[in-house]
């Protein structure tokens, strides 16, 4: 049943790549069973994928001719190196690499390569040259997929039909849609009589096993274009199976992952040279139809090796507006404005690097606009560590907590200042932690003790301990006692030998409630 599905969604994604469609059909088969045979997810199923093809598209178009022989040969090159990228990361057990990206600068991503795909179906959905009967088709196709997709599935269980039947019907519907269209062609000869541009002839068999291997030219032409489709894959498909296993209590190893990946993208160098990732939609399909365990997968697979083996014929004449339709369909749920709203209501800053990066890649394109991706995480992360929360806190009266002043009601010891420092203190926030203390001792120019609460200091680098010795010297010039409280054991173990530890004119206290205690009984 999963195979019969995602038969549509093969040749289609084909047609995006740029790639004969039987292309589509092999990546399905052998990359498939790889990934089966080494994933650790049960129910994720490798194969052709919409961001995955588009972006080799977009890597490889500028460069040579699509469909023709030298751009295979570069995509089985794009999917040998990147697969190579991938098993390398996975065994040498990088599976943290998948979170350097966000969820708002994935999510942006993938919604601004979701523009991009629906613009590169636009000559397909209008014919070339445009044509009225392509035009209608594609638009009847985008319709019915839409209702399908969005209405079909409660309407039917308004109708008493079980949620699991109901979603299967509503997951056959982009089968349907060829179906019929391709008989509303058939039927009318829309191909021969009013230009309706159609698959064509399918190669049956299976192709021969051939390895390209890369040369020097070819790796400095490919090498950034394999590593940033290495890098979207492991994100993707780690992605992916996490969420899959999620919903089934299961756990993934990020790690067997992105071994099974770059396998699976090797052996697709080797059989029909289109490079793969973990497809939500088809992994959805094979839930849906009851797959629990890698062997789902490996069973399509053989359902798909017999249907190119034994008869292609029938595809000779599927329209490509319908294709193009279920394309367009599918990117258009890629876009993700919910997403963005939340994190508009939710964090601003995620909110513009979801924006800022789905612009990288409509202006800039792909590539760099995964460049513009990881430098928005990588601001944002610095920007909230350089600019890090500091309270001035006091004892909420008959306990040992410390909480913020200007939240709770609490009791201060007089000419003594509590402050908490609620993040690692290093060179990129030290100039923030320096002016806040100034602007508090400032506001209590009788203070004779500061007392640093570090529960929340993680680490503290060379600069920042560096500062916090010029710091040290600097308040003793003011009269002003420094102590510590709640260090943690690795910081302290650090700073013990440091000139900052031997001149501490305070104490280094176990608690802020002792350090309260100590001071309140003090002369």
């Amino acid at each position: 049943m999963m195979t019969i599905l995602v038969l549509p969604q093969s040749l289609a994604y084909a047609m995006l790549v740029g790639l004969p469609p039987q292309a589509g059909l092999y990546a399905s088969i052998l990359p498939a069973i790889a990934y089966a045979l080494v994933g650790s997810s049960m129910t994720q199923v490798v194969g052709p994928v919409a961001i995955t093809s588009i972006m080799t598209f977009a890597m490889l178009s500028p460069l040579v001719p699509p469909n023709s022989p030298q751009y295979l040969a570069l995509s089985a090159m794009l999917a040998l190196m990147s697969g190579v990228v991938v098993l390398a990361a996975g065994v040498l057990r990088l599976g943290f690499l998948s979170n350097l990206l966000s969820r708002p600068v994935v999510s942006g991503f993938i919604s601004g390569s979701a523009v991009l795909i629906l613009m590169s179906q636009t000559k397909l959905l209008l014919g070339v040259p445009s044509n009225h009967v392509t035009l209608m088709l594609g638009a009847v196709a985008i319709l019915a997929l839409y209702l399908a997709r969005t209405f079909l599935t409660p309407l039917l269980m308004r109708w008493t039909v079980p949620q699991a039947a109901a979603e299967m019907a509503s997951r056959l519907a982009p089968l349907v849609v060829v179906v019929c269209g391709t008989l509303t062609v058939v039927a009318f000869d829309l191909d021969t009589t009013y230009g309706v541009a159609v698959v064509g002839q399918v190669q049956n068999g299976l192709p021969q096993l051939a390895l390209q291997w890369p040369t020097l030219a070819d790796l400095n032409m490919l090498m950034f274009p394999a590593l940033t489709l290495a890098f979207i894959g492991i994100v993707q498909n780690i992605t992916m199976a996490q969420a899959l296993a999620m919903k089934r209590h299961e756990r993934v190893d990020a790690n067997k992952e992105m071994v099974g990946l770059g396998l699976s993208n090797m052996v697709a160098s080797l059989f029909g040279g289109m490079p793969v990732g973990g497809g939500l939609s088809r992994s959805a399909v094979n839930v849906a139809s009851g797959g629990q365990t890698p062997l789902s997968s490996v069973m399509s697979a053989f359902v798909m090796l017999g249907i190119v083996l034994l008869g292609t014929s029938w595809f000779a004449r599927i329209p490509l507006p319908i294709l193009a339709a279920s394309i367009v369909v599918a990117a258009m749920y890629m876009i993700d404005v919910a997403e963005f709203r939340r994190a508009w209501a939710y964090d601003r800053a995620d909110a513009f690097a979801f924006l800022g990066t789905a612009l990288g890649v409509l202006v800039l394109g792909l590539q760099l606009g995964i460049v513009v991706g990881i430098g928005l995480s990588l601001a944002t992360l610095l920007y909230r560590a350089s600019s890090p929360h500091i309270a001035v806190v006091g004892r909420i009266v008959g306990t040992e907590h410390f909480r913020n002043v200007e939240r709770h009601g609490v009791e201060t010891l007089p000419g003594v200042l509590f402050i908490r420092i609620d993040e690692s203190i290093f060179f990129g926030n030290l100039r923030a932690i320096e002016s806040r203390l100034l602007a508090e001792l400032a506001k209590l120019p009788d203070t004779h003790t500061l007392v640093l609460i570090m529960s929340a200091v993680n680490r503290v680098d060379l600069t920042g301990l560096e500062a916090m010795t010029e710091a040290q010297q600097d308040l003793r010039g003011r009269g002003i006692a420094l102590h510590l409280a709640e260090i943690k054991g690795p910081v302290q173990d650090r700073m013990l030998s440091t000139p900052l530890w031997k001149a501490l004119d305070g104490r280094v206290h176990l608690s802020a409630n002792a350090a309260f205690e100590v001071l309140k009984s003090a002369p």
